[in-house]
Parts: structure tokens; sequence; C-alpha cells
């Protein structure tokens, strides 16, 4: 049986695959010859990240489909409902890449705190001709220890994100009209364990209380961060996406953020993606990436042998 891991898979996936008997085809096909690949060459499971599409057309007609898997946790780019409808297993890998997304988002916080994204870019140009000012322009940075995290969407990720805010002495609260309770067991490399518990706060409560602000949900037909929502943050909130373009509006965002209510944002997921606005990628003030949040070693070996085990298992 064949296995299409159109965007890619690790060579650990690959192996276990292999192992188990199957053939695994790592050729990027173009989403136009998507079909006719697929029906060329029997593939019975088509696995994706975010870069290919599996719609209906594709699930009407590959016949020889009886899979489909998403390396990551976000599905919207698979017509999920249909494909189970019509006897196709839909699978992902949710609790794999959580803690790389977790690490980006304090990537983006401790560049913010301490304007590397802005240092990053001005340094090059002129740091061996106006170093003093550049010392003097980014000396006024801020410690993330003592202040405040709001997660929005308290899943996986939004969990994860929220144990590294507690080991660099955080305060958390979170919103999650789904999740109203959570307990939370950070790890130590010696064998200890702290638990902390928590309990969903309404939208508008975390707003007004957090010094940063991480989204950890899934694709939505609305923002979840508007001009109304920026109009109730502290002043100076620093806020990061690295969820899914579109639950941020960005316009809103960048006024936000010329008015100073935002004091830097940090974007790894963008509403026009893969064609980010020009506003967004030349602000001086946001922290940029371009949606690398599972893109890992470790997360990717995570997410290919999880994949590799639950098609062992469904096909096998």
């Amino acid at each position: 049986m064949k296995i299409l891991a159109n965007d890619g898979i690790s060579q650990i996936g690959i192996a276990e695959l292999e192992a188990a008997g199957f053939e695994v085809l790592t050729t990027t096909v173009a989403q136009e010859q998507l079909i006719h690949y697929i029906n060329q060459n029997d593939i019975v499971g088509l696995l994706v990240r975010s870069a290919t599409q599996v719609r209906k057309d594709i699930i009407d007609n590959c016949p020889s489909l009886r899979l489909i898997g998403r390396g990551g946790v976000g599905m919207d780019n698979i017509d999920v409902a249909y494909a189970k409808e019509k006897g196709l297993h839909v699978i992902n890998t949710p609790a794999a890449s959580s803690e790389s997304v977790a690490e980006l988002v304090f990537a983006h916080l401790f560049g913010g705190v301490r304007f590397l994204y802005d240092a990053n870019r001005n340094m090059p140009l002129e740091g061996d001709s106006k170093f003093k000012q550049l010392k003097k322009a980014y000396a006024g940075g801020s410690e993330l220890r003592g202040k405040t995290l709001g997660v929005i969407g308290f899943g996986r990720i939004g969990q994860a994100t929220a144990k590294i805010a507690l080991g660099i002495g955080m305060k958390v609260v979170y919103t999650d009209p789904f999740i109203d309770k959570a307990s939370i067991t950070i790890n130590f490399f010696d064998g200890q364990t702290v638990s902390f518990d928590f309990k969903s706060v309404p939208k508008s409560e975390l707003l007004q209380q957090a010094d940063f602000i991480s989204l950890h949900v899934p694709a939505q037909k609305e923002y979840i961060i508007g001009k109304s929502e920026f109009n109730i943050m502290k002043e100076g909130v620093g806020i990061v996406n690295a969820a899914r373009g579109g639950v941020i509006d960005e316009v809103a965002l960048l006024e936000a953020i010329e008015e100073g209510k935002v004091s830097f944002a940090g974007l790894d997921v963008f509403e026009s993606e893969p064609k980010p606005e020009i506003k967004i990628l030349m602000h001086p003030k946001i922290s940029l990436t371009p949606h690398i949040g599972a893109a890992t070693g470790e997360a990717q070996d995570r997410i290919g042998s999880e994949l590799a085990s639950q098609i062992i298992s469904l096909l096998k």
C-alpha cells in the first residue's frame, strides 16, 4: 500500500511505515495534479501539513484513498466532515508539536520585550556607525517575570505555553469556552513535579488583566481579537499569534500599535498567508516568522511517528 506524504514526513515516520510494509512517496505534487497522481499510483493514504488542500474534489475523485492525515493540529485545510461521511479515516497529531509552538511563542515574547526583532534589523545596517544611539534606543526593555500572560484557547498548545510562563515566574490566566477548569503539571529534570489548577475567566477579564496575550485557537469565521478587544486591553500590551491567520484583525492590530495600545506583536501566521500584507511585514514593531510553529526536528519526528502509528493501526 502506498502513502503519499505530499508536504513531507520525517525519516522516523518513513522508517516505521516501511517496516510495516507500506511504500512511502515523498514527491511534492502540485495541487492541480494531485487527483491524477493519487489515481495513477493507487495511493491509499494522503499525508499533508498546511500547504496541501484536501477538499471535496479530491475526496470524490480518488477511489483508492482510504485515509487523510494532517501532520499537526489544525485541519482547516481538509474537509473533515465530508471525508468521514464518505468513509475515509481522518487523523492528525494534536500532541506532537505543542512544545515547539509554545517555545516559538516565547521566542517572540523574549524578542519583543528586549526589542530583538528591531535590533536584528538595524544592527547589520547601523551597528558600526550608530552603536551608542542603538544602545540607547534598545535600553528600555522589560522582564517577563512577574507579568501576567493571558492565554486564549487552553488546549494542548495553550497549556504548553502556560507551562513555560509558569516556569519563568509569570502569572497565567486563560479563557476557553470548552475548558472550564484545567490542571497543569510541570515536570523538572530531577523528577520533581509542581501542579497548578486554573479556571477559565471571561475573555473581557483576560484582556483587561494581561500584560501579554497569546492565542491558541483553531481557524475562525470571525476575529477573536478586533478593534473592540484592543480597546479594553492594557496600555502597552504585547500580543503573539502562532495559531491561525484570521483570528486577529490585522488592520485593527496596526492601528493599536500606532496608537501605543500594543507595544509589539509577534506573528507566525497571517490573514493573507502565504502573501502577508506589506504593512505587516515592514512594521518595525512586529516580530515575524513564516508559520514555523511546529518546524523543529523534535516535533517533526514526533509527528512522523504518531502518523505512522495511527496509519498502521487503521490500515493494516
